[in-house]
């Protein structure tokens, strides 16, 4: 009689294994200065690079018709080489206002800016704010919230806070009875 182990896998269909060269396969993608996983989803992945939204992200996967679903570590050198060059230069293939600086104070022009850029032009727009000394500049050089929050629970930073009563002396009982004199 056989065993009931034995009945078990006698009815399971032989699954065989997928051969995978490790040496083919790619297991940290870089595009753009961002490190990418090579079991990550493409479209999620893309969110990873600085100054690229879901839009952006979505709009890529769109126009070079890449499954947004494909893991990132199956994609070939010229798909990787498209998408990072899409995302450098989206200019006449992404919809203008999905760029994340439209009309650049400087320039005038439609900027999508990505990696380090995006710091960089942040910190040189509040450096112009403060040097022409408009209210959000003063609201940033004081360190107080920028964009209208009220201050009177929040955005004390190293501030005595509340009301302290100052410290007194503990004086002596004989020294009480002749001041009541």
């Amino acid at each position: 009689m056989e065993n009931k182990q034995d009945i078990k896998q006698a009815n399971k269909p032989e699954v065989k294994a997928k051969e995978v060269k490790i040496e083919d396969t790619r297991w940290i993608v870089r595009v753009c200065g961002a490190d990418m996983f090579s079991n990550k989803k493409i479209f999620n992945t893309l969110r990873q690079i600085k100054g690229v939204s879901f839009q952006i992200a979505n709009a890529v996967c769109s126009i070079l018709n890449i499954d947004k679903n494909k893991s990132v570590g199956d994609l070939n050198e010229k798909e990787i080489k498209d998408v990072e060059e899409l995302v450098k230069n989206p200019q006449g293939k992404i919809p203008v206002w999905m760029f994340n600086r439209r009309k650049d104070y400087e320039t005038g022009k439609d900027l999508h800016l990505y990696d380090a850029e995006v710091k960089l032009r942040k910190d040189f727009d509040i450096k112009r704010l403060k040097i022409i000394k408009s209210r959000k500049g003063i609201r940033h050089a004081l360190n107080l919230p920028v964009r209208g929050q009220r201050t009177k629970a929040h955005f004390r930073q190293g501030l005595a806070i509340g009301v302290r009563k100052s410290k007194v002396q503990a004086i002596p009982a004989a020294e009480k009875k002749e001041e009541k004199k």
